[in-house]
């Protein structure tokens, strides 16, 4: 019989929030909860604080489901490579075994743009499409992820590709333009040097633009001009849990 639930955590570096998906549908099943990252995003104090949200949810959906977990970090083989505004002690540790001995059950731990890619795949506006999807996620850094035909290739990092000169995410996250004072015109500007870059390397079918700006897409998004269609992410706060939860499930 098809697993037709499984919880989908996502930790970031300000909050860690974790709900129960349907698989079928999308939707959350449970309420989302949510706790504060822990000062400093140490891996014991994630750890512990994850374990507290994932009691709520277990308490009324039981201990069997799939248990998915993203990460602000680059994930292979279960080890985290990198750490995006959590500790440094992330880096070169074994977190899906850490996370499962932990908490006594299997984990699948995943980058967290990936997670929102895949959920934008399977859930929202990139249903369906053929070729390469590429979402990226305009935050306080730009994350990203690749889909082809709805199969994810995982831990790309457009952010850290350098455009004139410097680090994408540097000149084109919201962060730049909130600590910059940009106008809407003035960003749309640099995310439009970005996405020409992105757009001549890879020639995607489809650009999807998620993070908590991507509400404000009328403000920026028709200001760029692409060969490639560009469209606002629906899934937003949830795409990460979505996309955990999913991949656990697969």
């Amino acid at each position: 019989m098809a697993t037709e639930h499984a919880i989908g955590i996502d930790i970031g570096g300000t909050g860690i929030k974790g709900a129960v998906v349907d698989l079928g549908t999308g939707q959350l099943v449970s309420d989302r909860r949510k706790v504060p990252t822990p000062e400093g995003g140490r891996p014991a104090d994630i750890l512990m604080a994850t374990g507290e949200l994932l009691a709520g949810l277990s308490d009324s959906f039981g201990d069997a489901l799939p248990l998915g977990v993203c990460f602000p970090s680059v994930v292979k083989h279960g080890r985290t490579l990198s750490a995006a505004n959590i500790s440094h002690e992330w880096i070169g540790l074994p977190a899906e075994q850490l996370f499962e001995d932990a908490f006594g059950r299997e984990i699948h731990f995943i980058n967290d743009a990936d997670a929102a890619g895949y959920a934008e795949s399977r859930y929202g506006t990139a249903v369906g499409t053929e070729g390469l999807v590429i979402l990226t996620t305009l935050g306080t850094g730009i994350g990203s992820a690749f889909l082809y035909d709805g199969v994810l290739v995982p831990n790309t990092e457009l952010g850290h590709m350098e455009v004139d000169g410097v680090q994408a995410e540097k000149r084109a996250a919201y962060s730049a333009k909130e600590r910059e004072s940009l106008d809407w015109k003035e960003w749309a500007a640099r995310l439009q040097r970005f996405y020409a870059a992105v757009e001549f390397l890879f020639s995607p079918d489809l650009f999807v633009v998620g993070g908590g700006v991507s509400k404000h897409h009328t403000q920026f998004l028709p200001l760029l001009e692409l060969q490639t269609p560009i469209v606002p992410a629906v899934h937003r706060n949830n795409a990460g849990i979505l996309g955990a939860a999913s991949l656990a499930a697969d």
